[in-house]
């Protein structure tokens, strides 16, 4: 009969809890002579526990473990061995205490009021296709100066999948305000935040292509969010992921926390074919984790996409890993699953143009379509204070701008993502404002694309090269250049050329 250890055993369980995600190792440790003299007269369970993963986790490590141990006697080991096989069996589930999932009552007149469609009789008949939601007739919503209601990219609205169709849309950028799968809240803030800055509208001075022109872009509203329950969230976020993509346009998702990448690549899976695309996922952290209690989390969704095969590992690209996590065992993980991979140790190494270089090439190599997850954490803190998980060392926006916009211009674009944007974590608007800059460089490409502007890495002539003295000295003599004019400006004179 095993001794139970009270508080000992649960902050023990604990322990191993919050280290559920690391994978299995394959190689047993040699246990040091000094200690295997002690622990000869161990039962064999105890002694291939000691040799354990969840051992190893107590302790941080097998040396750690070993050293902690040399130090105790043969009875004082059998007692701390016992203590930890207790707290690992206390951490498992208990059918007769536990609950599986958390009930909901099901008998609730409006059980799935959250999520219903308004209904067609509730308002005044009309037309299908976007429309305008601004009092003024040369400011659209959102951006600086736009009046009326705001809107993603200043543009007009659509409520329906009809609407889509009818507007024969490209884009239609949806809000997702999730912000149940992390334990750092102030994701869902991230869509109202990204309307009322401005950045995501206007001309790419890199390419003089203005997306706003080029595209049919509309605002498709924010999804229902039961911030109470992520599972019946994702749910229906796949539905009106995979509701966009039917008509068409293209499902630009604003979150809302990284969870949200695992029904969004779900409902484009739904809608293009499983395995039908690839993932760059830029992000600081590899959000594939296994082994914890919920499966849908901001650290699991593409474990789960890819378990699921919603998208094969080989088609998944990581993009700015660094940080403590994941260890080893993630990397090798990656690997074995044919995920390519490009770590902040990488550019450091080679060169940030030599590290995008690739990453585009690898894009571009397996013929599939494109979906583009971008966490904002995957910039360093001073681009982007407020996200929930920073870590520093990051992508610069100046790094980070060229290749969304080519990944979005030099591939088929089926989806793209920006989430974990928290902008309660900044007293500052450059969170939102770097945000928005960073949709706007997808949406050029997207714009790039659809005008056949296919050259890798294209840039304008216009405004990488000035041309003078030619361009100046040919516009002189053509009478285009400015008329000097002394009294400019002077007694409400209107300026002349």
């Amino acid at each position: 009969m095993r001794m139970k250890y009270g508080l000992l055993g649960a902050l023990l369980a604990a322990t191993v809890i919050s280290s559920a995600a690391v994978v299995a190792q394959n190689d047993k440790p040699a246990i040091p002579p000094a200690l295997e003299a002690k622990i000869k007269r161990l039962s064999k369970e105890k002694r291939d526990f000691l040799t354990s993963d969840p051992a190893e986790m107590f302790a941080g490590s097998y040396d750690k473990l070993f050293e902690r141990l040399a130090t105790k006697s043969p009875q004082e080991i059998d007692a701390y061995v016992e203590a930890m096989m207790d707290a690992v069996e206390a951490s498992k589930f208990n059918p007769k205490a536990d609950m599986a999932a958390i009930p909901l009552d099901t008998g609730n007149e409006n059980f799935n009021g959250w999520k219903l469609r308004r209904p067609d009789g509730l308002d005044p008949k009309r037309e299908p296709g976007p429309f305008e939601l601004s009092y003024y007739a040369n400011g659209r919503g959102g951006g600086v100066y736009g009046g009326g209601i705001a809107t993603f990219a200043g543009a007009p609205v659509a409520i329906f999948p009809e609407d889509l169709v009818a507007g024969k849309v490209d884009v239609a950028i949806v809000g997702a305000p999730l912000d149940m799968g992390s334990g750092y809240r102030g994701a869902k803030g991230g869509p109202s935040a990204m309307r009322t800055q401005y950045g995501a509208g206007g001309i790419d001075m890199y390419t003089m292509v203005d997306p706003s022109k080029e595209l049919k872009i509309v605002d498709y509203g924010d999804i229902a969010v039961d911030n109470m329950s992520t599972e019946r969230t994702v749910a229906h976020v796949r539905e009106r992921v995979a509701e966009i993509a039917r008509t068409g346009a293209i499902p630009f998702i604003v979150g809302g926390d990284h969870s949200l990448e695992y029904s969004d690549v779900a409902g484009i899976a739904d809608v293009h074919g499983k395995g039908s695309f690839g993932v760059v996922h830029f992000d600081s952290h590899y959000d594939a984790g296994k082994g914890g209690v919920h499966f849908i989390t901001h650290g699991a969704p593409v474990y789960r996409a890819v378990k699921e095969g919603h998208v094969l590992g080989k088609n998944y690209i990581q993009v700015g890993l660094r940080g403590p996590w994941p260890e080893k065992e993630g990397f090798e993980w990656m690997r074995d699953n044919g995920v390519r991979y490009h770590a902040m140790p990488e550019v450091e190494k080679n060169g940030w143009a030599a590290t995008m270089e690739r990453a585009l090439k690898e894009a571009r190599e397996s013929g599939k379509k494109l979906y583009v997850s971008f966490d904002v954490d995957v910039l360093d803190p001073a681009f982007i204070p407020g996200t929930g998980t920073p870590v520093p060392g990051g992508l610069t926006m100046r790094e980070a701008i060229p290749i969304v916009r080519r990944l979005c211009a030099e591939n088929e674009l089926v989806g793209f993502e920006i989430v974990e944007l928290a902008p309660v974590l900044d007293p500052t608007y450059r969170s939102a404002l770097n945000a928005n800059f960073i949709m706007h460089a997808c949406l050029t490409g997207v714009a790039m694309r659809k005008k056949g502007i296919r050259q890798p890495g294209f840039l304008s002539d216009l405004t990488t090269e000035h041309g003078q003295p030619f361009h100046g000295e040919k516009a002189a003599k053509e009478g285009k250049a400015e008329k000097v004019d002394p009294n400019f400006a002077r007694g409400g004179r209107r300026p002349t050329t």
